[in-house]
């Protein structure tokens, strides 16, 4: 039995793996904005254990952390939660830039940092669900793009830094998904949501699944998913 620690397990990609690895057998550590969260999750996944951190301020995760009972040993960490802020570099406020770099970057690196410790004791596996926009950057994009790409150094980063500790690190490159994301960006976009043109959580999930099920002697580094309608 593995266990894992995932956040965004509410909705979207993260549902999807937390279904697919409590359906294994495995345990579950979810991570929860706050307790009320926390009791939703523990309800939707029967026997998953919760962590109280909030994502989006990311210097009292150590403090919240240390409050609580944590895994041992860790198989694998899978960073999934995220959030998303349209608009010009000329009109985006700095709160913007700042709420998205704390959830997408700044938080995966504490709580990589805070958990670094339980994955190296198995030989575990860290992902990052990342992004398109990691990988190239669009207009209105920027403070979304810029965390994703600073998302990726840090995967790989990591990945040289952990090599000799047997830990394996991931990055996936979903397109479009058909999220609640996309609906918002959607909405911001000023653009009618049609959930069929785009991947499905589950596609997502099946590669983020593919990367932790490889054989020790590979290491899957980067997953890119595209759109394939």
């Amino acid at each position: 039995m593995a266990t894992h620690l995932i956040t965004g397990a509410g909705s979207g990609i993260g549902a999807v793996l937390a279904e697919r690895l409590a359906a294994r057998g495995d345990e579950l550590w979810l991570l929860a904005r706050d307790a009320r969260r926390a009791a939703e999750l523990r309800e939707r996944f029967p026997g998953a254990r919760t962590l109280v951190g909030d994502l989006g301020d990311p210097t009292k995760l150590s403090w919240a952390f240390g409050h609580q009972a944590l895994p041992v040993e860790l198989d694998s960490l899978l960073h999934v939660a995220g959030v998303v802020e349209l608009g010009p570099v000329g009109e985006l406020p700095v709160k913007a830039w700042q709420d998205t770099l704390n959830v997408n970057l700044v938080a995966p690196a504490e709580l990589t940092r805070l958990m670094l410790p339980s994955v190296r004791l198995v030989k575990g596996h860290v992902v990052f669900v990342n992004s398109g926009a990691g990988l190239r950057a669009s207009a209105d994009w920027s403070a979304y793009a810029a965390s994703k790409h600073g998302l990726k150094a840090l995967a790989d980063s990591l990945r040289l830094e952990e090599h000799g500790n047997g830990v394996r690190v991931t990055s996936v490159y979903p397109g479009r998904t058909a999220t609640a994301m996309q609906v918002k960006v959607h909405q911001q976009e000023g653009k009618q949501y049609d959930a069929g043109q785009w991947i499905e959580p589950e596609s997502v999930a099946k590669a983020v699944l593919a990367a932790l099920d490889a054989s020790r002697d590979a290491e899957i580094t980067d997953i890119t998913v595209r759109p394939g309608r």
